[in-house]
């Protein structure tokens, strides 16, 4: 037997086998940044997770597992997906300051060991690069190989989401050459599947896409009010040559969640219009 089937399986869960494509939803924000809106409270979780059977994955914590497991349980379910990373980058309640930290730091959440026997199908970590200290990129680096080396004995999906370290100091730090950069050493190091943020365009993100030998996943990014941009979002991130979408507050913001799921599957699965996805509202 090999680690290589379980990888194998498990990402046939996630990535549909029909269409090679995901809609995942990440409901894990609560580590990085206190309670969301919508995720505040248990009642708030296991509400909203009732409306999510439509997701092909959805994305906890470790401490969420626990509360949320039976969402998991029975043949069909959506697959779990672990926020693998602790992180302080963009947080606006105790910022990070001056000596280094200023560009952020990040920590493993759990062993691939300890995933594995939760039954988990893939984990999410983090990429950060560009930091102004190369010492940190070099941790980075160091830190994301580690875990997909370990995810790849315990035949264990791996998610990379890289992000620039400098991102919020312009918008040349998500222009379409870093995005290509960091997608591009994402999928070198080893990832299954790129997470990346959208950069404004079919145009601008298609090359992102080319370069990128991983299937890639659009971030959804702050959103959730506007059903209809969140279609739009997907059916651009389709037509660059995304493999899918890993939505969080566009989804457990949303009205109705579930609703939203169905139209994203007539996008991402079914190659249906906006117009036509929007029936479902």
């Amino acid at each position: 037997m090999d680690s290589r089937t379980g990888k194998k399986i498990r990402l046939g869960r996630l990535l549909s086998p029909a269409t090679g494509r995901s809609v995942v939803v990440a409901a894990s924000h609560g580590v990085m940044s206190g309670p969301p809106a919508g995720l505040r409270t248990t009642a708030e979780m296991r509400s909203v997770f009732g409306e999510l059977d439509a997701a092909d994955g959805v994305m906890v914590t470790p401490g969420m597992l626990p509360l949320l497991e039976d969402f998991y349980v029975g043949r069909g379910r959506p697959a779990p997906v672990l926020h693998l990373d602790w992180k302080n980058h963009g947080r606006r309640i105790y910022t990070p300051g001056a000596d280094g930290r200023s560009e952020g730091v990040l920590a493993q959440l759990a062993t691939l060991e300890e995933v594995a026997a939760a039954g988990i199908d893939a984990v999410m970590t983090y990429l950060y690069i560009g930091q102004r200290d190369s010492r940190l990129e070099r941790d980075e680096i160091e830190r994301n190989a580690r875990i997909v080396r370990d995810a790849a004995k315990a035949g264990i999906g791996v998610i990379i989401e890289p992000r620039s370290a400098l991102e919020s100091e312009g918008a040349e730090h998500l222009s379409t050459d870093v995005l290509s950069l960091y997608c591009r050493i994402s999928a070198d190091i080893g990832a299954d599947l790129v997470k990346v943020v959208w950069n404004g365009s079919v145009d601008d993100f298609t090359p992102v896409v080319e370069g990128c030998p991983a299937p890639v996943l659009v971030a959804g990014g702050p959103g959730g009010d506007d059903a209809l941009s969140t279609l739009r979002l997907a059916h651009d991130s389709i037509a660059a040559g995304a493999a899918g979408v890993m939505f969080g507050r566009r989804v457990f913001r949303a009205e109705r969640p579930a609703a939203i799921l169905e139209a994203l599957r007539d996008i991402v699965h079914e190659g249906r219009s906006v117009e036509q996805a929007a029936a479902r509202l």
